[in-house]
C-alpha cells in the first residue's frame, strides 16, 4: 500500500515536473521538451498513474484514487493530443487551442472539486498536489486570452506539485532510514492506515464512482463548449478527450463489478458508448465533408435502458438516480435533433450534464473518507419499501455471492443484455450503400454488441457461468467482426461465399448454446434462439438475399426478449423474490437440474447445524464442511468406515494421503513425550493457521483413538496434521474428536470454494454439507516437511496460503527460544 502511494504521487511529481520543464521553455525557438516526445512521456505516466490508482484502490478507498485516475485521463488526452499536433494532425491557427480548451476546463473544475474534498476530509498533501495542477491547468487555460500570463504561470504551479512531491518523498527517505522514528508531517503512510482503519469503510462502497462522474464532465464539456462559444468547432482535435473518457469508462466498468456495485458500473457502460459514438461522430467530417446520420430508433431505446436503469439506481440512490435522468433527456435530444451530437439541444443538454455531473462527483468524493457523510437517501427508500409486502431490497453479504465457487466480481448480465438490445436496434438504420459510413451504427454494434458484451463474458466467466459466458463472447465476436464488415462498407458492391460460410459457421456454435440452454432456464433458450434471427440477417445480407423488413423484425424480436432479460437481471439483483422469472429449464434429466437432492445442506451459521454434521459424523457419515481455506471432506477417526468411504471417494487414492485434523494441542497431551521439545514448540507456535506439518508416525497416533482408521491416514512414514484456523471447524473436531480430511473434489481438479460445488462434484459420497458460503481465500493450505526437522531443516511439499518465508521465520523464533 504504502508502495502504490509512493508510486502515485511521485507519478504526478514527474508529469508535473516536465510540464514545468515545456512551459518554461516555450518561449524559445525551440523548446527544451518537443511536443511530441512530451506527449509520448505523458502517455506513459498515465498508464503509470492508472496502475497506481487501481492497486491502491484493491486495498482501501481513498481520495489518491480519485487524484490518479482523474490524472491520468488527464494526461493521456493532453498527450495523444500533443501528438497530433506534433505531427501536423491539427493544421489549423488556432485548431490546438481549441483542442485543449475542453479538457482544460473540465480538469480544473475536477481537479478543484478533489483538492476541495481533500481539504474537507484531512488530506493537506493531496489537496495542495490538486489545487496546484488545477491552478496550473486553469493558468494555461487562459494563456490564449490573456498574454500577460506568461507560461511561465503554468511553469510555477507545476513547480509548487513538484515540491510537494519532494517533501513527500524526503520524508519517505527519512521514515526509511530512521526505521520510522523520524518521519516529516503528512507522509507517515502508517499513521494515516490506523487512522483510515479507525473510520472504518462506512465511506463511499464504490471508490471508483467519483472518478467515472468526472470523466462524465470531459465529454459534456466538449459540446459544452462549442455551443458557449468558446470552441469554434467540433473537430478531429477533440476525439483524444472522448474516447480517452470512453476507455477509462470501461475501466472503471470493470472496476465497478470488482466493488460489487452492479447498478453504477451499468451507468458508466452506457455512458462509455456515448463517448465513443461522439468521438466516431467528430472523426467522420475527416474524410466525408457532410454530417453523420442517427438512427433514431435507437436512441429512443437508449433513453428507455437508461430511465429503466435511473429507477433501480434511485431505490439504492435516489441521488445517483435522479443523476442519470439527464442522460435520458440526452438520448431525447440526440433522437429529436437529426444533426445529432452537432445539434444546439444535445448540446445544451451537454451543459446540463456538466453541472450534475460536477455535483454528484463533489457528494462521492466527500463520502471516500469523511466521517460526517452527505446522505445519498438510501434511507427514505428503506423506510418507504418497508411498508410494502410485495418488494423487499436484497441485501446482506451473500447478495453478490455466485451459486458455485467464489468471484471477485459483481454479475454483469445486466450490461449485457442491456447491450444486446442496443446492438439489435442499431440495425434499424437505413444507411446509403454508397457511404455506409454516414450512419452512425458502428459505434452502438462494436462497442455496444462487441467490447461491453465482451466484458460482460468475460465477468460470467470468472462468476462460473460457463454456458452465459460462452454465449455472450459468441455473440460479441459476430457483432464485432459481421457488424464492421457490414456497416463499414468493407463488403464492397461483390459479395463473398466465404464470408457466408463464415457467418454458418457462426450459427453452427450457436445451435449448441441454443441447445445447451435448454438445460438452463426457458428466458435463455429464447435468448439464444432468437438471436439466431440475427445471424439470418447477416448470412442473408452476404448473399444479397435480404428481404425487405426482415432486419426490423429480427431487431423487434431479439431486442425485446433481451429487454425482458434486462428488467429480470435488474430486478433479481435488486429485489427478494422473482419479480420477472426467467423460467424453469425446457429439458431436465435425472441429475441435470433436476430437484433436490437427498444430501442436507445445512448454515453454518447455526450451532443446530454443526451439532447434526457432528451426529452424521458419530453415526460413520462423511461431510463437507468449510474451513481457513476450501472446502473440504471429513470423517470421524472413531469411524473406520466412513474413513474407508472418503478415502475411496478420490481416484488414486494412495497418491493422496488424507490428513489428520484437531482442534488444540491439548488432544496430543498425553503424547507430549513422544514428540521432541522442537517440533512440540513449532506445532505450538504455528497453529492454529493454514499450516498443515508432515511428522513422523508413531504412537502418538493410538493415543488419539483412530483404531483402524490408521491406515487410511498419511503414509507409512509419516501423517500430516493441523489445526485450523476456523471456529466452526474446531468446533465441530470439539464435538466429534480428531477428523480425517481430505479435499472436497475428485482427484485432478480445482479446489471447492463455494459448498454448492461440494455434491456437485462429490454427489453420494457425501452425505451432509456445511454451508458456508464462498470460501475466505481461493488457495490450500501450506504443507511442511517436519520429518528433520530435529536436525533444524524442513521441507515445504506445497506452499499455499502461507509463504515460505512466514514458516521459516516462526521455525527460527521457535529455534531462538
Amino acid at each position: 500500500e504504502s508502495l502504490h502511494s509512493c508510486i502515485g504521487l511521485l507519478g504526478i511529481s514527474a508529469g508535473s515536473l516536465l510540464l514545468a520543464v515545456h512551459f518554461y521553455s516555450s518561449p524559445r525557438a525551440a523548446p527544451l521538451i518537443p511536443g511530441t516526445a512530451l506527449g509520448v512521456l505523458l502517455l506513459v505516466l498515465s498508464a503509470l498513474l492508472a496502475y497506481a490508482g487501481i492497486r491502491r484502490s484493491l486495498r482501501n478507498a481513498s481520495l489518491l484514487v480519485s487524484l490518479c485516475l482523474t490524472l491520468s485521463a488527464f494526461w493521456s488526452g493532453y498527450g495523444v493530443i500533443l501528438i497530433l499536433a506534433g505531427q501536423g494532425a491539427l493544421p489549423g491557427l488556432g485548431d490546438a487551442r481549441d483542442a485543449l480548451v475542453p479538457g482544460l476546463a473540465t480538469f480544473t473544475l475536477a481537479l478543484l472539486l478533489v483538492a476541495l474534498a481533500g481539504l474537507l476530509c484531512g488530506e493537506p498533501v493531496l489537496a495542495l498536489v490538486a489545487a496546484a495542477v488545477s491552478l496550473a491547468s486553469a493558468h494555461e487555460l487562459a494563456l490564449p486570452y490573456s498574454p500577460s500570463l506568461g507560461p511561465s504561470a503554468v511553469a510555477c504551479s507545476h513547480l509548487v506539485v513538484c515540491l510537494v512531491g519532494g517533501y513527500f518523498a524526503l520524508g519517505r527517505i527519512l521514515h526509511f532510514l530512521t526505521k520510522g522514528r523520524v518521519a516529516l508531517p503528512g507522509t507517515d503512510l502508517a499513521e494515516k492506515k490506523a487512522r483510515e482503519q479507525g473510520r472504518g469503510s462506512a465511506g463511499s462502497a464504490n471508490p471508483f464512482a467519483a472518478p467515472g462522474l468526472l470523466l462524465n464532465l470531459l465529454a459534456a464539456s466538449v459540446f459544452g463548449c462549442r455551443l458557449l462559444g468558446v470552441t469554434h468547432g467540433l473537430f478531429l482535435g477533440h476525439v483524444p478527450w472522448l474516447w480517452a473518457a470512453g476507455t477509462y469508462q470501461i475501466g472503471i466498468c470493470v472496476l465497478s463489478y470488482r466493488a460489487m456495485d452492479v447498478l453504477m458500473a451499468t451507468a458508466f457502460g452506457f455512458t462509455s458508448i456515448l463517448k465513443f459514438a461522439g468521438g466516431y461522430c467528430l472523426l467522420y467530417p475527416t474524410w466525408q465533408p457532410e454530417e453523420p446520420s442517427f438512427p433514431t430508433p435507437f436512441l429512443v431505446v437508449f433513453s428507455i435502458l437508461f430511465a429503466v436503469l435511473a429507477l433501480f439506481l434511485s431505490l439504492r440512490s435516489p441521488v445517483d438516480g435522479l443523476y442519470l435522468l439527464v442522460f435520458v433527456a440526452y438520448c431525447i435530444a440526440l433522437a429529436c435533433s437529426p444533426r445529432g451530437f452537432f445539434a444546439a439541444g444535445p448540446q445544451g443538454v451537454a451543459v446540463a450534464i456538466f453541472v450534475a455531473s460536477a455535483l454528484v462527483a463533489l457528494i462521492h468524493l466527500y463520502n471516500v473518507r469523511a466521517r460526517a457523510k452527505i446522505p445519498p437517501g438510501k434511507g427514505a427508500v428503506k423506510a418507504l419499501l418497508a411498508r410494502s409486502s410485495l418488494l423487499k431490497l436484497r441485501e446482506g453479504p451473500d447478495l453478490h455471492a455466485p451459486y458455485l465457487g467464489y468471484s471477485k466480481y459483481a454479475d454483469a448480465e445486466v450490461l449485457a443484455y442491456g447491450c444486446s438490445v442496443l446492438a439489435s436496434f442499431a440495425l434499424t438504420a437505413t444507411g446509403d450503400p454508397q457511404a455506409p459510413l454516414g450512419t452512425v451504427v458502428i459505434p452502438w454494434v462494436v462497442v455496444a454488441g462487441g467490447i461491453l458484451k465482451l466484458l460482460g463474458g468475460s465477468v460470467a466467466f470468472a462468476r462460473g457461468k460457463t454456458l452465459e459466458s460462452s454465449a455472450f463472447i459468441l455473440y460479441s465476436v459476430m457483432w464485432i467482426i459481421w457488424g464492421l464488415t457490414r456497416y463499414s462498407g468493407l463488403y464492397g458492391t461483390a459479395r463473398s461465399f466465404h464470408a457466408a460460410v463464415g457467418i454458418v459457421a457462426f450459427m453452427l456454435f450457436n445451435s449448441f448454446i441454443v441447445f445447451c440452454s435448454l438445460f438452463l432456464n426457458m428466458a435463455w433458450f429464447f435468448y439464444s434462439l432468437t438471436f439466431m434471427l440475427i445471424a439470418v440477417s447477416f448470412l442473408l445480407d452476404a448473399i444479397h438475399a435480404l428481404p425487405a423488413g426482415y432486419d426490423i423484425a429480427a431487431t423487434l424480436i431479439f431486442g425485446l426478449v433481451s429487454f425482458y432479460c434486462f428488467l429480470a437481471a435488474l430486478s433479481s439483483s435488486t429485489f427478494e423474490g422473482c419479480c420477472f422469472p426467467m423460467g424453469r429449464p425446457v429439458v431436465q434429466l435425472s441429475g441435470v437440474g433436476a430437484g433436490t437432492t437427498k444430501c442436507l445442506h445445512l448454515p453454518a451459521r447455526k450451532a443446530s447445524s454443526v451439532k447434526r454434521i457432528a451426529d452424521i459424523l458419530r453415526n460413520g457419515g462423511t461431510c463437507g464442511i468449510p474451513t481457513d481455506t476450501v472446502y473440504v471432506l471429513v470423517a470421524a477417526c472413531s469411524r473406520p468406515d466412513a474413513v474407508e468411504k472418503a478415502h475411496r471417494s478420490k481416484r488414486q487414492a494412495q497418491d493422496r494421503p488424507m490428513s489428520l485434523w484437531i482442534s488444540s494441542l491439548k488432544q496430543l497431551e498425553p503424547a507430549k513425550h513422544l514428540f521432541t521439545p522442537l517440533l512440540w514448540d513449532f506445532m505450538e507456535a504455528a497453529w492454529p493457521s493454514p499450516i498443515s506439518l508432515v511428522i513422523p508416525r508413531g504412537e502418538w497416533v493410538d493415543f488419539l483413538g483412530m483404531k483402524d482408521s490408521a491406515r487410511y491416514v498419511g503414509t507409512p512414514q509419516s501423517v500430516a496434521i493441523r489445526i485450523p484456523d476456523c471456529s466452526v471447524t474446531t468446533h465441530l473436531i470439539d464435538l466429534v474428536g480428531p477428523i480425517v480430511v481430505t479435499s472436497a473434489n475428485p482427484t485432478g481438479e480445482a479446489d471447492t470454494t463455494h459448498h454448492n460445488q461440494v455434491y456437485a462434484k462429490l454427489g453420494d459420497k457425501v452425505d451432509a454439507v456445511l454451508c458456508g458460503g464462498p470460501s475466505p481465500e481461493n488457495i490450500a493450505s501450506t504443507v511442511v516437511d517436519c520429518t528433520k526437522i530435529d536436525s533444524g531443516n524442513i521441507g515445504f511439499f506445497r506452499v499455499g496460503i502461507i509463504p515460505k518465508s512466514q514458516v521459516l521465520q516462526i521455525l527460527e523464533e521457535v529455534q531462538k527460544k
